[in-house]
């Protein structure tokens, strides 16, 4: 089996272990706002009313728009309820990277294990890896429908082995979907730095506001993620101080973080996960409309049929669909992406305001990359931690050394299950309380 369909056999397999269900969603309730009654369908994937906005947001940032018991696929019975906690579906209001007002969705788990650290029980804002830009991607949906398989869509939500493990500890978990992923008004906004920061910490002001939350403003709160979900946090970790300082900020993991997206852009193009290109050019766009005359210029037919294709994509439908695609041949000119950023200094900039590393973390964080990793290149990402160095900022550096195989994909999946248990540890010392230490000193020999 060629090393694609490889990797995503064992991620299905994983789903399949956490209890899969391939099989639609069912309706939500009807909320008492004035959401949409009836449901949209993205791929043959129902996507309850829930998830439609209401024309009117509140005006805090974090405030809970509306919430719904959300039945995890893998669930026991317990003393004091089912294992391994209570979720909550949950819509929520953030800010956009243009300073709009934006709905955002994700879920809240209560623990049923109890937190035998320090203090009260604290909270940990998972931020989710790639999972597309379909609307039944959303990881919220992927609690209850951990696998998607209908011959339309195959969507794998990897994200809830990182989740079950926090919650055993006793820690509570908020998701986020991110800005426009699950939300059925807009495009998910792909690796905005602006956005996925503010949706991972308004996600935790939401959390704190659930009648069914054992958390409060007193409660440590971690921040967790790997790829996008990396970059989200390592955002997030360093807005926080400006936007959010009532969140009791303790520790932030980062993972293979895409810090330099124009770094990124020239190594998942003709890769497996060449269709992420899409997603950040629909995002983009969306956000910047000033950038759709360059996008016009340039992308041609085939290109403009790809990026309206995997619009409606999870990760595994791109696998398929797009893996080791080029973007030349999206082009008018033959030019790769890559080099049309380099003929376009409107991108440039664009792009350099995306980059992640220019401010000084206010918190411990913990940056892990695998030096193999060509897919988010370990370099860019080994670069985001000695940027937070020089600033002062209090940075534990984990290269995780793995050799190098053929695919892409695997580079950068694997260190994810290899280091997750050493960050969970991590965070969870930070959430006990324990002072965090820095290795900055130690960069200069560091791979």
């Amino acid at each position: 089996m060629p090393p694609r369909p490889r990797m995503l056999a064992a991620a299905i397999a994983a789903a399949l272990a956490l209890g899969a269900q391939a099989v639609p969603a069912a309706a939500a309730d009807s909320p008492a706002d004035d959401a949409a009654t009836t449901t949209t369908t993205s791929r043959g994937i129902e996507i309850p009313a829930f998830y439609t906005p209401p024309s009117a947001l509140p005006g805090a940032d974090g405030a809970l728009i509306r919430s719904e018991p959300l039945p995890l696929a893998l669930s026991l019975p317990g003393i004091d309820g089912p294992l391994p906690g209570r979720a909550t579906r949950l819509m929520y209001k953030s800010t956009d990277a243009n300073g709009e007002a934006v709905a955002v969705t994700g879920a809240y788990i209560e623990p049923a294990a109890k937190w035998r650290g320090d203090g009260p029980r604290p909270l940990v804002a998972v931020a989710p890896g790639t999972m597309g830009q379909g609307d039944q991607c959303a990881a919220s949906m992927a609690l209850e429908h951990p696998l998607r398989l209908n011959g339309q869509t195959v969507s794998v939500g990897y994200e809830d082995l990182s989740v079950y493990r926090l919650l055993l500890r006793g820690v509570a978990v908020v998701v986020t979907d991110y800005v426009g992923l699950g939300t059925t008004d807009r495009l998910h906004t792909y690796v905005n730095r602006v956005d996925g920061a503010h949706a991972v910490l308004d996600a935790v002001r939401a959390a704190r506001s659930l009648d069914s939350s054992s958390v409060t403003s007193d409660s440590r709160v971690g921040l967790f993620g790997y790829s996008q979900g990396g970059g989200a946090t390592a955002a997030a970790a360093e807005l926080q101080p400006s936007y959010a300082p009532d969140v009791h900020l303790a520790g932030t993991y980062a993972g293979a973080p895409p810090a330099d997206l124009t770094e990124v852009t020239e190594a998942i193009d003709g890769s497996d996960l060449a269709g992420a290109l899409g997603w950040s050019l629909n995002g983009f766009l969306q956000t910047e409309p000033a950038l759709r005359p360059i996008a016009d210029r340039y992308i041609n037919e085939a290109g403009q049929e790809a990026l309206k294709d995997l619009s409606t994509m999870c990760v595994g439908d791109a696998l398929f669909g797009y893996g080791g695609d080029s973007s030349t041949d999206w082009t008018k000119t033959g030019q790769s992406i890559g080099d049309v950023i380099r003929a376009e200094p409107v991108l440039q900039r664009f792009l350099a305001e995306q980059r992640i590393g220019s401010l000084r973390p206010g918190s411990p964080v913990r940056v892990a990359t695998g030096v193999s990793d060509d897919l988010v290149p370990h370099g860019q990402a080994r670069r985001l931690a000695a940027d937070w160095c020089a600033k002062g900022g209090k940075v534990t550096y984990v290269p995780v050394v793995l050799p190098g195989v053929g695919s892409g994909l695997l580079n950068h999946f694997a260190p994810l299950l290899t280091d997750q248990g050493n960050a969970i540890s991590w965070l969870t010392d930070r959430l006990s309380g324990e002072p965090a230490g820095s290795n900055c000193w130690s960069m200069p020999v560091q791979p």
